[in-house]
């Protein structure tokens, strides 16, 4: 299963508003997890089994609720049993349609 999702606090300590300092909090969480994941510049995407992810997605949000009373949380999943790899297997299928067409 693959889930992707955006963390951020309700507000900024930063002078220019960025949120980077909190969102960086909530990365390191999904980072020592040992899933595979991705980081965007909209959204961090993680692969495993829906407990072991939604554990993740949570204790990430805990790290930004450490940083700010309020935390904002948009969260997407695939849920397709008996597939695994796909994090990365399906934008390898994209880009090689993407071949074929030129």
């Amino acid at each position: 299963m693959l889930f992707a999702f955006s963390i951020a606090p309700g507000t900024s300590d930063s002078a220019d508003g960025s949120v980077s300092a909190a969102v960086a909090e909530a990365v390191r969480v999904v980072r020592a997890s040992g899933l595979p994941n991705e980081t965007t510049s909209m959204f961090t995407t993680i692969e495993g089994e829906w407990d072991e992810c939604m554990a993740v997605i949570k204790a990430a949000c805990e790290a930004v609720a450490a940083t700010s009373p309020r935390v904002s949380l948009v969260l997407k999943a695939d849920m397709r049993e008996g597939f695994s790899g796909q994090i990365s297997a399906k934008v390898e299928r994209v880009e090689e349609r993407l071949r074929d067409d030129a």
